[in-house]
């Protein structure tokens, strides 16, 4: 069910969103219910992708982690990121820049802009995003490589609460 289409009895104590706001349609809609869902003072938690972070740099060092495909599956995004990036011979900003947008992504900045304009920001954070995603490759690892300038950051982590009402 898409979150627009939910009714809860009552409000609800806490909200979490995880890698799900840079996919809706509409994010100032998706943002308004949340705030109306949840409980004056109620915190809201994302975990989200900021894919304008991610560069070539960023982009070679994940293709050069990917596991093999699988025959039997569907190619996961990144192999598809690889291949359609492959196959253009366009620089890699313009065919990922092309890709968001036909894909109606959310840039992660603009997450959080609308995340600060209904919810008191509690923590705001670029971590590790892609590793899930890789072979043999760790959480850690991919902070690492963030760590030494190699990769960007992408993944975003926010923490806020919604205004508890005066009086």
């Amino acid at each position: 069910m898409q979150f627009e289409q939910y009714q809860p009895a009552q409000p609800v104590d806490c909200v979490v969103a995880s890698t799900s706001l840079h996919h809706v349609g509409d994010l100032d809609t998706v943002l308004d219910r949340v705030a109306t869902t949840l409980v004056p003072g109620g915190p809201l938690v994302v975990v989200e992708w900021a894919w304008e972070r991610f560069d070539e740099a960023t982009a070679r060092w994940c293709f050069a982690r990917l596991p093999p495909p699988d025959p039997a599956a569907e190619p996961g995004w990144l192999h598809r990121r690889r291949e359609d990036w492959l196959a253009t011979g366009q620089p890699w900003d313009e065919v990922c820049r092309s890709w968001a947008a036909q894909e109606g992504l959310h840039a992660g900045q603009a997450i959080t802009r609308a995340l600060d304009a209904r919810f008191d920001r509690r923590l705001h954070a670029y971590g590790p995003y892609f590793f899930s995603d890789l072979l043999d490759t760790t959480e850690a690892d991919e902070q690492a490589a963030i760590d030494a300038g190699h990769i960007h950051a992408t993944g975003i982590r926010y923490a806020g609460a919604l205004p508890r009402r005066a009086g």
